[in-house]
């Protein structure tokens, strides 16, 4: 494709999911110390629909307001109130009274390296859609935020601004493949973005139980790789390194420590931490998970209990 084909696909790309792109206005109250008043504060972010009157954005956008509008590409200002959030996984779900255009969902499992992908936001709360190119950078990549821990992000280099953050991270083919999230101050070309896959299990476990759920088990993993499996001489070069286990928590109770890999979840491999994720709150109802071990070369398999904590 040569750039005049690729600008014209964009450009037809963009005016097809503008629509569903939208701004997120919020105010907070803050109490004043020793007044009988309270300062607003308002902020900005981004969103996208995914079914009809259902915005998705970030937890962080929405978190503690006490009001919350959505601007339509359109003009079309509505309220909005908070279905369910997620800060766990920095994502919340709004329901608005204005039922517009959904954008298609793609399979960030597909998501590799070097592909092109655009950010469509809000930046500094700037009206209408604003459009940024880049490409993904990597995946898998994990970031923590005060006692948030952010696993299986992917990163790119199109620009994410303050303003940015709820928006879609779209692939050429117009679907959301993330949802951007954060950036590295004082770096350029690093932003951070949810696999859309986490959206879709944050979506369906709200449509089955009512409400979000984090189910987990009490450990924190990374994904193996021939360097990794190298450097720690490891008997496999596929799996998760367990790099830290909570102490208290089903795993450790059972016994799984740090510098174990676990090869297998309920009978599937598993290469990513979003499998182990995934396979989790499959097994919620079960309410336990059997997971394949490698220690020391040896392979065992334990049942380990699942812990459902409901958010607010």
């Amino acid at each position: 494709m040569d750039p005049y084909e690729l600008s014209v696909k964009l450009t037809r790309m963009v005016e097809e999911i503008e629509s569903s792109v939208v701004t997120i206005a919020t105010q907070i109250s803050y109490p004043i110390p020793f007044f009988f008043s309270q300062e607003q504060a308002r902020s900005y972010g981004s969103g996208f629909i995914v079914s009809d009157g259902l915005v998705v954005t970030n937890a962080h956008v929405v978190r503690n307001a006490s009001v919350i509008k959505i601007m339509f590409s359109d003009g079309y200002i509505s309220e909005a109130e908070i279905i369910a959030i997620d800060p766990s996984r920095d994502l919340a779900l709004l329901r608005t009274e204005k039922h517009g255009v959904p954008i298609k969902l793609g399979d960030s499992n597909m998501v590799k390296p070097g592909e092109i992908v655009l950010a469509i936001g809000s930046p500094l709360g700037l009206p209408g859609p604003s459009v940024t190119l880049g490409v993904i950078s990597a995946v898998g990549r994990t970031l923590s935020s005060g006692e948030v821990i952010l696993e299986d992000l992917i990163q790119t280099d199109a620009a994410i601004n303050p303003g940015n953050s709820g928006g879609p991270l779209v692939n050429l083919n117009g679907e959301a493949i993330g949802v951007a999230t954060a950036i590295i101050p004082y770096a350029q070309g690093i932003g951070f973005a949810i696999p859309v896959n986490t959206v879709k299990r944050f979506i369906e476990i709200i449509r089955k139980y009512g409400r979000p759920l984090r189910a987990w088990i009490g450990v924190y993993v990374a994904p193996l790789n021939p360097t990794t499996s190298s450097i720690y001489r490891l008997p496999v070069k596929e799996g998760l390194l367990v790099v830290r286990v909570v102490p208290g928590m089903p795993a450790y109770r059972m016994g799984i420590r740090e510098g174990d890999v676990i090869v297998a979840a309920n009978g599937k491999p598993l290469r990513k931490t979003s499998e182990l994720k995934e396979t989790i709150e499959e097994s919620i109802d079960n309410g336990v998970i059997q997971l394949e071990i490698i220690r020391g070369g040896k392979l065992f398999k334990t049942d380990v209990p699942i812990v459902v904590e409901e958010l607010e």
